[in-house]
């Protein structure tokens, strides 16, 4: 025979728990997960690529020569990745500056990425709200702001001005010689 369950409780029966609610208010946990290098977890890293990062095309290299003075220090070929961290703290940066350029251990980033309007991927510097501030063409940025790069563009990392190169101090010189 079938028998029906009584809704009614009977006196001796716990009352039904009430079942957690999820909680869905953010801990932070993975923020502090994401921001640090997975080689060195005790650095937390100031910049994450954005979404519309990408490589450059290899039909068009970006070359970024380092001077200090007249002297030519390095080369790098900067299509091999899409993002390169400026600073002094050798352990994540990709690029990494001198004693005289500033003590932030991450100073600015080098960004390839999509723009939308011109629907096509450029070369972005980006300072990281660095102590002496990036140099572009002898002039100031604005930190946090991703500021367009041409090719003959000079960079300088802790201020400086105009007047770097007669200072001896470091320039970085990007290049993108024409495809042909």
């Amino acid at each position: 025979a079938f028998t029906s369950s009584s809704s009614t409780a009977h006196p001796d029966q716990n009352p039904p728990l009430e079942k957690q609610k999820p909680n869905y208010k953010p801990t932070g946990l993975l923020a502090s997960l994401s921001n640090t290098s997975t080689t060195h977890p005790d650095i937390v890293l100031k910049y994450h690529e954005p979404p519309t990062a990408r490589l450059p095309p290899a039909s068009q290299p970006y070359l970024l020569y380092i001077f200090e003075g007249d002297a030519l220090l390095q080369t790098i070929k900067l299509n091999e990745r899409s993002c390169w961290l400026i600073g002094r703290e050798g352990k994540v940066c990709d690029i990494v500056l001198s004693e005289k350029e500033g003590g932030d251990g991450q100073y600015a980033v080098l960004q390839f990425k999509m723009d939308e309007k011109k629907g096509k991927v450029g070369l972005y510097v980006l300072d990281l709200e660095s102590e002496g501030g990036t140099v572009l063409n002898g002039e100031g940025l604005d930190g946090a702001r991703y500021v367009g790069l041409r090719d003959g563009d000079v960079l300088g990392f802790g201020g400086g001005g105009k007047k770097r190169k007669e200072r001896g101090e470091r320039e970085y010189v990007l290049l993108v010689p024409k495809a042909g």
